[in-house]
């Protein structure tokens, strides 16, 4: 299943790409499921980020690695591929990218999920798009400041 959100903020992509940390990415966590970060090494290529999900009635582990990063005049990017996943999960990619545009950066969350049920892949679609769709506001209060 794929999933692709889309986010405009007025700082460049250089301004944008200092601010992906660990304090932006603990902003970042829904408010469901809870998360306790157990590892964040960066967003760089052969980094691993690790969270435990807690779904009240029990707990999961989620480890990505990064697997590529990157930069050119258009864009900065990086990737990371799930390596440790909840049970509900077979496969996860996720390429980051911020695109230049005229008036900043645009903010891609590109998604590439697999449950190992196609139904199952449909339910999760619209509890996947929250999850991303939260970010946009925490995006904007981030990187909307003047420069």
């Amino acid at each position: 299943m794929k999933l692709i959100l889309k986010h405009n903020v007025s700082q460049d992509p250089k301004q944008v790409w200092s601010g992906f940390d660990q304090s932006l990415f603990e902003k970042l966590a829904p408010p469901f499921p809870r998360i306790r970060l157990l590892r964040f090494d960066g967003s760089t290529t052969g980094c691993f980020v690790e969270v435990e999900l807690n779904f009240v009635l029990f707990r999961q582990i989620w480890q990505s690695e990064i697997v590529e990063h990157g930069e050119s005049d258009a864009e900065i990017w990086f990737v990371d591929r799930g390596t440790r996943l909840p049970f509900f999960l077979k496969f996860w990619l996720h390429r980051h990218r911020l695109l230049k545009t005229e008036s900043g950066t645009q903010i891609v969350d590109d998604i590439e999920y697999r449950t190992g049920s196609t139904l199952l892949d449909y339910i999760m679609f619209p509890l996947m798009w929250a999850q991303f769709a939260y970010r946009g506001p925490i995006y904007r209060r981030s990187f909307n400041s003047k420069r």
